[in-house]
């Protein structure tokens, strides 16, 4: 009887998981003949790539040089979306894996803030179907990423004007807020009816009062008191912005914060970015020198 070898590698240079040698018993095509002669079926084995682009690119990460915070600016549904000849709409519900996807990969890897811009104030001058699905799906994923969230031990929080979101979307978001407040293996942060500009000036706003009362003097605000006074109070600047869809700007996104921001700008659309695009992003991060004024020589 003739015994099947062990196989080294599903294509040139791509090694091949001993895990999956049950796996591959089932798609090899054989004949016994004096000499025994097998063949793979690469179509069949082409779900197994991502799998193992995903390791080599977890293994490729230095863990002691990772981002404390994460910034995406979640671009490209609507175009996906006409992309495959399908509303606005769908493109949104697709973009849902996405978040899910670099949601468990961040926590999975060891980032402690993951901020995404799920909604500008902009973005209230969409057309109103558009506007009212997007506060629907938002309602509807949050009841149904709870257990997900929990499971992670990710805590949902979020920055905006919160107050001026529509009431069931607003609730919604305040009782998964509330619900995942003990988790503490990374905080999802959700930008919602978010403007850098709007922020900025709210926070001109309170110091400015602040000096009026004599609370505090001008010659006291320094640039601690105004990040102090941000929405973001409670989270590190981001060190590492991304974007998806191939757009080269911030939209009006953590202006303040970005100072010393590393940008990546990712031609895939967002429903298209998967788990190890991250990954991928996050080692270009670490291969970056970040110098903050100096020259590489006084780094060493």
């Amino acid at each position: 009887m003739y015994r099947i070898p062990e196989l080294k590698k599903c294509s040139p240079g791509i090694p091949l998981p001993a895990s999956t040698s049950t796996l591959l018993s089932g798609i090899l095509e054989y004949k016994v003949t004096r000499k025994f002669s097998y063949q793979i079926s690469l179509l069949i084995l082409q779900p197994l790539y991502p799998v193992m682009e995903e390791t080599n690119y977890i293994n490729d990460l230095k863990l002691g040089k990772l981002p404390t915070h994460v910034a995406i600016i979640m671009d490209g549904n609507g175009r996906w979306a006409r992309k495959h000849g399908r509303p606005r709409v769908f493109g949104h519900k697709n973009g849902v894996q996405a978040v899910r996807e670099v949601s468990e990969a961040a926590a999975e890897i060891g980032i402690k803030y993951l901020t995404l811009y799920a909604f500008s104030t902009e973005n209230w001058s969409r057309p109103p179907r558009e506007v009212s699905a997007l506060m629907g799906l938002l309602v509807e994923t949050i009841h149904r990423e709870m257990n997900t969230l929990n499971n992670n031990d990710i805590r949902l929080r979020a920055i905006g004007e919160l107050q001026k979101l529509p009431p069931k979307t607003y609730e919604a978001l305040l009782e998964g807020i509330d619900k995942t407040k003990d988790n503490k293996r990374m905080d999802l942060v959700l930008a919602l009816n978010y403007s850098s500009r709007w922020e900025i000036t709210e926070c001109v706003r309170t110091i400015s009062e602040l000096v009026r009362l004599n609370k505090i003097k001008p010659t006291d605000i320094s640039e601690s008191m105004i990040s102090d006074y941000l929405a973001t109070h409670f989270m590190p600047d981001p060190e590492f912005l991304i974007r998806t869809s191939g757009e080269k700007r911030l939209s009006n996104f953590l202006l303040w914060q970005s100072a010393y921001t590393e940008f990546y700008f990712c031609n895939k659309m967002w429903p298209e970015f998967k788990k190890e695009d991250f990954f991928q992003a996050i080692q270009e991060f670490q291969n970056r020198e970040r110098r903050f004024g100096k020259t590489s020589d006084q780094l060493l």
